[in-house]
């Protein structure tokens, strides 16, 4: 028994040292956020995953001059390859320059929402149990560390929250808030587009929780708008408008998703944080009484989780780094459960249960889909084979990303599956000729040919059959 109560001690203490209102505790969030994070990344060992290849390559194209959805084909959203550009700019291609910064903004994401809830007095004391229930949350998953358009956009999602707690407090209009409401949710979609799920949650709990009138409704649904019609009118200018909406909104929506990650393991990942938020809505809707400005908050909170999960329905990654957003909601709840209950052999067990269960489960799945080779489902294995890329100008038709590692993309084919319904349309001369002028322009050194697309090209471009000659099967290099 020696084990478990010094478990239950540590717990308690961990517990009540977060309890109290005071901004040092955020030296022990760092302190642990560092820890439970070089778990995945020096322990584990998580290798490099397609989505961050994919990040990488698009960061390194934009730095080349190069103007995504007309140059680059992908949907990414504008605002998540500016930053991946900027950050190939000033750092070059070094993933580990993105798990660094993604560790900041999820240190914000972090600070920030525990400031919220003691802003607005969400809870009966002013404590930072919502920032150590959000650190273990984050490592639910290995992805969830990185530095995702999910990740980025959340942030300016929770900025928004912040913005509709505002308006549970004040007892005026706050046109200056709705109107901030509106354009952090905007600013969201611009990086990650299922984020758009944002806009009907703001308009529903606008009415049901808030009360707004038709004249805030408007200013919000305008505000919006807003960040997506300037990123509209930035490539109206570089003549690519229809590009940015068929890549980033029609065309991905349509394509088969990339199932990284199967349902059923998200929802096994998922189970324990689920329990803990429905004890915690339990707690928080019944057995503890409420302020009214607390129960509006709690509506809202609630309101959002079911529209945050629905932004999983319009991504076409299945990963666990979709449901980030979530994780503001989830840890409203559990703060409820920790709060509302401090002594007893129950709350001990849940605690326990909860610090040490949910990174261990993430890091057992993370060590089994390794072991088992399932990871390579979603990350990349560099084999000898990929070596004949290193240090070449490289076109992969084909979903095995590992060509790109030691080389550079060339031609705008980046996203294959969205490549694919464009290299295979000749049903207009001028996207025909496009495509002749994209391989005649930038001249790959190889191109990786996994499905026969590009001997399919060879025989409507002869010119094309004149510069390349076939290696090997489905490897084709420049003469």
């Amino acid at each position: 028994m020696g084990p478990v109560c010094a478990t239950y001690r540590i717990i308690l203490n961990l517990l009540s040292f977060f309890r109290i209102n005071d901004p040092s505790r955020l030296i022990v969030i760092i302190v642990l956020l560092l820890l439970l994070s070089s778990v995945y990344i020096w322990v584990l060992q998580v290798p490099l995953l397609q989505p961050e290849m994919i990040w990488l390559l698009i960061g390194e194209r934009m730095a080349d001059g190069k103007h995504m959805y007309l140059d680059i084909i992908d949907d990414t959203g504008p605002l998540s390859a500016g930053v991946y550009w900027i950050c190939h700019l000033i750092f070059g291609k070094n993933v580990m320059v993105y798990k660094f910064l993604a560790m900041l903004v999820v240190l914000f994401q972090i600070v920030y929402i525990n400031n919220l809830y003691i802003r607005y007095k969400s809870f009966e004391e002013n404590t930072y149990i919502p920032s150590i229930v959000m650190v273990i949350l984050f490592h639910l998953s290995f992805d969830m560390i990185t530095l995702s358009p999910a990740l980025m956009g959340s942030t300016f999602i929770m900025l928004a929250l912040g913005q509709l707690f505002s308006q549970t407090v004040l007892q005026k209009e706050g046109s200056d808030s709705i109107l901030l409401v509106g354009i952090f949710g905007g600013i969201a979609a611009c990086f990650h587009f299922p984020l758009i799920t944002f806009l009907p949650f703001l308009l529903v709990a606008g009415i049901v929780v808030s009360g707004f009138s038709f004249r805030q409704l408007t200013l919000a649904f305008v505000s919006y708008l807003l960040p997506l019609t300037f990123c509209a009118i930035y490539y109206f200018w570089i003549d690519g408008l229809f590009a940015f909406f068929d890549q980033f909104i029609i065309s991905p929506r349509e394509i088969e998703s990339y199932t990284h990650v199967s349902y059923r393991d998200l929802a096994i990942l998922f189970s324990v944080p689920l329990f803990f938020t429905a004890l915690g809505f339990f707690v928080g809707l019944i057995v503890k009484s409420q302020t009214v400005n607390q129960q509006k908050q709690l509506q809202l909170t609630l309101i959002f989780l079911i529209f945050a999960v629905g932004s999983l329905l319009l991504t076409n990654r299945r990963t666990p780094y979709q449901l980030i957003v979530i994780i503001p909601g989830l840890a409203y709840f559990i703060t409820f459960l920790f709060v509302a209950f401090k002594k007893g052999k129950p709350i001990k067990i849940l605690a326990a249960l909860f610090v040490f269960g949910i990174p261990i489960m993430g890091y057992t799945w993370t060590f089994l889909q390794i072991s088992s080779g399932k990871i390579n489902s979603y990350a990349i294995e560099i084999s000898e084979n990929h070596s004949i890329t290193e240090g070449k100008k490289v076109l992969v038709l084909g979903e095995d990303l590992g060509y790109y590692h030691k080389a550079s993309l060339t031609t705008p084919y980046l996203n294959y599956r969205l490549s694919k319904i464009n290299l295979q349309d000749h049903t207009s001369l001028e996207r025909t000729a496009l495509i002749f002028q994209n391989f005649m322009d930038e001249k790959p050194d190889v191109i990786v040919d996994e499905d026969g697309v590009f001997e399919g090209l060879l025989k409507i471009f002869p010119p094309l059959e004149n510069k390349y000659q076939k290696t090997k099967i489905g490897i084709y290099s420049i003469k």
